[in-house]
């Protein structure tokens, strides 16, 4: 009976410390950062930003307050990885379908043949609605800029490669502060995976 009640204390131990572990976890922040005046830490942030939906309507880093939202590039004609990227954003559309504070933000690389009409057409076929889930366009050197210099992945265009562009596969993950908290490939259901856990976890900070 002792070695009975020794061997539950030490599976109760082994859980107590793995769920800690899991409550204690935090996600990182990613990207550039530097030590303020007052000697504290600024984290790499997406700045202001503004694109049209394919409702016509503006979208801001306004809209996205108080919200955590997945980010990522795309375009409409893709003949490679977007559809798989779009199947996999859709497991994040329905697993946080009842949550307010999520949001998804689909940039447009081609935003000269995708305008608001081509979107509209394509969340459609997707069977997605705004505000949860935007496909933005807009001014095609603001795109690729923010892509690059703010959420730290590849979209230009390149006459080489299928489709006329060139774009990271990569679902970025950013917080009610605008800070990017995980990069993940979306065309991969384990990356997915990761990504919707880490979601919940972002959610109750």
């Amino acid at each position: 009976m002792q070695q009975r009640l020794i061997q539950l204390s030490k599976i109760a131990l082994v859980y107590l410390v793995v769920l800690g572990c899991q409550q204690g976890k935090k996600l990182p922040f990613l990207g550039p950062k530097v030590v303020g005046k007052q000697g504290d830490t600024l984290y790499h942030k997406i700045p202001p930003f503004k694109f049209l939906n394919q409702d016509s309507l503006w979208v801001s880093e306004k809209e996205m307050a108080g919200k955590i939202y997945v980010a990522d590039f795309f375009f409409t004609t893709c003949p490679t990885i977007c559809p798989k990227m779009k199947t996999q954003l859709l497991r994040i559309y329905d697993k946080f379908a009842e949550e307010d504070r999520v949001r998804i933000l689909s940039h447009s690389i081609d935003p000269e043949f995708d305008d608001v009409h081509v979107l509209k057409a394509y969340a459609e076929k997707l069977n997605i609605t705004t505000p949860r889930w935007n496909l933005l366009t807009g001014k095609k050197s603001d795109i690729y800029r923010l892509g690059e210099k703010s959420y730290l992945v590849t979209a230009q265009e390149d006459s080489t490669e299928a489709g006329g562009f060139v774009h990271s596969g990569a679902f970025i993950l950013v917080d009610k502060n605008r800070h990017v908290r995980g990069i993940y490939d979306g065309t991969k259901e384990e990356d997915v995976n990761h990504l919707i856990e880490d979601m919940s976890l972002l959610l109750k900070e």
